[in-house]
């Protein structure tokens, strides 16, 4: 258990407000159940013109939209869509940029939510599936639709518009140091390597690294206009654990029981993620509040340890699909 988890905050302040989101474009990964399910309900609420539930299977995310819908009174709009996405699969993430770059006419915020968590190995695009869609299908995303977003926020075109990447990642990383030291080298061969298990963490501290090489280093907000932050949604009672076996998952029930914040308060810190200004570019948020007096040191000021993550990650995205991380870096 992480030492953050029994002294973690509840009752969140809720930053987005009909103010910050009406008239606006919101992706959000994994937003069928749990704290992507609560955040695209708050934002269909709160205003926004366009909510797209981007899901790995359709039926449940029509059945989302229909509940969605129902709490937003937004029913009879075409407000909140249903796109499939499934972040194991190159081609289906292409497939969703393609047609998010095609007919959204603006994406305010790239809510990175969907993630995955196993304890049974199983594979896909080469990779173990956990890897696959926490890192390597979240930043190939990521590098397809970011130069349309700085496009769109350097054009000028809509008043007052400052996209936001937001990546949804989790301190239970930090735990991982000792197994992080055998394989920072080459952390996707690492983790491909290593106790399936433990790779749900050692993807979310993958994450901590790379973003922040990214957002400092490669993609300045005074440049793309895109504001990249890292959140940290804290212990939620969500459904991360379904594929645990029933030892672990009781043991995460009791946690979830004792310390766990509901999927809508954990909500709100991908909506203030969505919502936060430039200094939170770079940076991890958690609890609705800057989160960067909690990253280790060995995390924070490791910067060579930052670059060579992102560049093993960008050697894998250049791989699958040439040229997407050169064009990404080149919207600055």
């Amino acid at each position: 258990m992480s030492a953050a988890v029994p002294t973690q905050k509840r009752n969140l302040p809720l930053f987005a407000t009909r103010e910050t989101c009406a008239g606006k474009a919101y992706i959000v990964t994994g937003a069928n159940t749990g704290l992507g399910f609560e955040a695209a309900k708050h934002l269909a609420s709160l205003g926004a013109a366009k909510v797209i539930l981007a899901v790995r299977n359709p039926v449940t995310g029509g059945a989302a939209k229909v509940e969605i819908d129902e709490a937003a009174g937004t029913a009879d709009t075409k407000v909140v869509e249903v796109w499939p996405l499934d972040l194991s699969s190159y081609d289906s993430v292409r497939a969703f940029a393609k047609r998010a770059a095609t007919e959204l006419e603006r994406i305010d915020a790239l809510i990175e939510n969907a993630a995955l968590a196993l304890e049974e190995r199983e594979t896909a695009e080469g990779h173990v599936k956990t890897v696959t869609v926490n890192v390597l299908g979240t930043y190939l995303l990521a590098s397809l639709l970011l130069p349309e977003m700085s496009r769109q926020a350097k054009s000028g075109e809509f008043k007052d518009f400052q996209p936001r990447l937001v990546i949804v990642g989790s301190r239970v990383g930090f735990d991982y140091k000792e197994d992080w030291e055998k394989m920072k080298e080459d952390p996707i061969k690492g983790m491909d390597e290593i106790d399936v298990y433990k790779t749900y963490g050692l993807t979310k501290l993958t994450e901590s690294f790379a973003t922040r090489h990214l957002a400092r280093e490669l993609l300045p907000v005074e440049k793309t206009g895109v504001i990249i932050n890292l959140i940290c949604p804290g212990l939620c009672v969500t459904k991360l654990a379904r594929n645990l076996s029933e030892e672990r998952a009781a043991r995460l029930r009791e946690l979830h029981a004792r310390f766990g914040r509901t999927a809508e308060d954990g909500s709100r810190t991908l909506l203030h993620g969505a919502v936060a200004g430039v200094e939170s570019h770079g940076k991890l948020l958690h609890s609705c509040e800057d989160g960067e007096p909690d990253v280790p040191a060995w995390v924070k000021e490791d910067l060579a340890l930052q670059k060579n993550t992102w560049d093993v990650i960008a050697k894998e995205l250049e791989a699958i699909e040439p040229g997407c991380v050169t064009k990404m870096v080149a919207c600055a």
